[in-house]
């Protein structure tokens, strides 16, 4: 018998490799765990669906859980993942180091331009770089009052 809340506590401390910041389940990647009869399950929605990092995520939560037994990973694209599952602790993480959070639902996304604040020196007058930063859900953005570029993490 697998004790699901030590194998929680293992899982949750997976950092997301293209942001170590922040953990798997900070991100709202993990979707479910369960106990299996040779080990467990834990399910999966990648922030896209071709997201480069997703065999890397696999086989960091086999590792973290390997003494849990057999580890199975599943994949669920649907639904599919959305910022709005990034929790309130994951925000924070993504904040203060560097990357600001979304500012909106994803729903508001399509409606609202957001008005960001730069998580260097906390200024309000910003421009959008491009559209795209490091990463396809990230934006690249810069504080005109201190000069620094930043990523944004986009609603989706």
């Amino acid at each position: 018998m697998v004790n699901l809340e030590s194998a929680r506590a293992k899982l949750a401390a997976v950092p997301d490799p293209e942001i170590p910041a922040v953990t798997l389940v900070d991100l709202g990647i993990v979707r479910d765990l369960r106990e299996t009869a040779s080990g467990v399950e834990v399910v999966l929605t990648p922030t896209y669906s071709g997201c480069p990092a997703t065999e890397l995520i696999a086989d960091d939560v086999r590792a973290a859980l390997a003494e849990f037994g057999d580890v199975t990973v599943t994949l669920q694209r649907a639904p599919a993942w959305s910022t709005d599952w990034i929790t309130p602790e994951g925000r924070q993480k993504l904040q203060h180091y560097g990357i600001v959070p979304p500012q909106c639902s994803a729903e508001q996304a399509i409606r609202v331009v957001p008005k960001l604040r730069c998580p260097r020196c906390d200024g309000g007058r910003t421009e959008q770089l491009s559209r795209f930063g490091s990463t396809a859900c990230k934006s690249t953005w810069r504080c005109i009052e201190c000069g620094e570029p930043f990523e944004y993490f986009k609603p989706i």
